[in-house]
C-alpha cells in the first residue's frame, strides 16, 4: 500500500536556499492528535484552576459569613440572657410590692433556662460547629417563647397592682386628712358643759376657732350631699367621701358656689367661717362619720 507523505518548505527571508522536510501522513497525524491532546488538557486544568479560585473565593466568603453570624448568635444569646436577668429582678420587685400591698403573690417559682453560645475562639471541627450552633439557635427559640409567656404575666401581674394602687390612690385622696381650716381647738370631741345650759352634754365633732370669713376647704375628694341651713348649726355642708365616711361643716358665714351633688377636691373651699345658728362666737363645728357612727374628728387631722 503506498504511504502518503507530506511535504514542508521552510522559506528564509534572506537569500539562502529552501529547507524541505518530507513526513509521513502517519506521523503527522499523530503529532496533530497530541497537539489536540496537549491543547485541551491546557485548557482543562486552566478552566479548573479558575473554577477552583472560585470555588475557595466563595469558601472563604461562607467562611467570613459563617463567622459573622455566629458572632451575631452569640450576641442574641447575650441579649436573652440579659431579658432574662431584667425579667428575674421584675418578678422580685413584683414580690416585694405584693407584700407591701399585702396582695396574693402571684409570681411563679420557676427559674427561666440560660443560654450560651460558643465562643468564636472555641476549637472544634465543622459539623461539630454547625451542631452546636443548631442546638444554641432551637434554645433560644424556645427560651424566647418562655420569656414572651413570663413577660405576658408580668403584664398582667403588673396591670393588677396598678388596678390596686389607683384603687388605694382613690381611697387615700377620699379620706379626710388635712384640717379644713387652720385655728385653735377650742372644744373637743366627747362629753363637755353646754356653753348654753351648764349641763353635761356629748359633743360630736370639733370646734376650731377662727377669724370670721376664713376658707373652709374640702379636707378630702368627696360629693357635697347637703348644703342648707339649720336653727342649730347654722349654714351647714355635708360632704360623703365614699367608704362610709361622711365630715359636716357647721355655723358657716356663708357657702361658696356649691350645690348638693356637686363633686369636690381636696383642699377645694366650700365655705367661710361664720357664726350663724346656735354659736356663742366664729368657730367652724367638724364632724366625722363613719357608717353612720359619730367619731372624734382628730383622728383624720395631721
Amino acid at each position: 500500500m503506498k504511504k502518503n507523505y507530506y511535504t514542508f518548505l521552510i522559506i528564509p527571508q534572506k537569500e539562502s536556499s529552501i529547507r524541505k522536510f518530507k513526513l509521513s501522513g502517519t506521523f503527522v497525524k499523530l503529532v496533530s492528535f497530541a497537539a489536540l491532546v496537549v491543547v485541551i488538557s491546557l485548557a482543562y486544568f486552566v478552566w479548573e484552576h479558575v473554577d477552583n479560585v472560585g470555588k475557595i473565593e466563595e469558601l472563604n466568603r461562607l467562611r467570613q459569613l459563617n463567622a459573622v453570624q455566629r458572632e451575631q448568635i452569640d450576641l442574641l444569646a447575650g441579649k436573652v440572657g440579659e431579658f432574662e436577668q431584667k425579667l428575674s429582678s421584675l418578678r422580685q420587685f413584683d414580690k416585694k410590692l405584693r407584700i407591701i400591698t399585702n396582695l396574693d403573690n402571684k409570681g411563679k417559682d420557676s427559674q427561666l433556662l440560660g443560654v450560651g453560645g460558643p465562643s468564636q475562639n472555641e476549637e472544634g471541627t465543622g459539623p461539630q460547629v454547625r451542631e452546636i450552633e443548631d442546638e444554641l439557635i432551637d434554645q433560644i427559640h424556645k427560651n424566647m417563647d418562655e420569656l414572651l409567656d413570663e413577660a405576658t404575666f408580668q403584664e398582667s401581674s403588673f396591670q393588677e397592682l396598678f388596678n390596686y394602687l389607683q384603687e388605694q390612690k382613690s381611697v387615700l385622696a377620699s379620706t379626710p386628712s388635712i384640717w379644713p381650716v387652720m385655728g385653735w381647738v377650742t372644744s373637743r370631741y366627747g362629753y363637755r358643759t353646754s356653753p348654753f345650759t351648764g349641763k353635761r352634754e356629748f359633743h360630736r365633732g370639733i370646734d376650731i376657732s377662727a377669724r370670721v370669713g376664713e376658707p373652709v376647704v374640702a379636707p378630702a375628694d368627696g360629693t357635697i350631699v347637703k348644703a342648707c341651713r339649720k336653727s342649730d348649726m347654722g349654714n351647714m355642708i355635708m360632704i360623703d367621701h365614699g367608704n362610709g365616711i361622711e365630715t359636716s361643716y357647721g355655723h358657716l358665714l356663708k357657702m361658696s358656689t356649691i350645690k348638693s351633688g356637686q363633686k369636690v377636691k381636696r383642699g377645694e373651699v366650700i365655705g367661710y367661717v361664720g357664726n350663724s345658728g346656735r354659736s356663742t362666737g366664729p368657730h367652724l363645728h367638724y364632724g366625722v362619720r363613719v357608717d353612720g357612727i359619730h367619731v372624734n374628728p382628730q383622728r383624720y387631722l395631721f
